[in-house]
């Protein structure tokens, strides 16, 4: 049979807990993204594109 302590119940609760602030601040960056480049200018969208590539080590022209 299978017991399940208190002190396994709180970890398991904390860990469920740290899981959904994460997943949840996650989705709040992720949001926050999309609303930036909607609203950012084209020339700004491909300056920052080129930027991220080459830092990358990806040639893009």
């Amino acid at each position: 049979m299978l017991s399940v302590t208190n002190t396994q119940t709180a970890a398991l609760s904390g860990t469920r807990s740290s899981r959904l602030t994460a997943a949840f601040f996650a989705a709040l960056l992720g949001a926050s993204l999309l609303y930036g480049i909607g609203f950012a200018q084209s020339e700004v969208m491909h300056n920052a594109a080129h930027d991220s590539r080459h830092a990358a080590g990806f040639p893009c022209h």
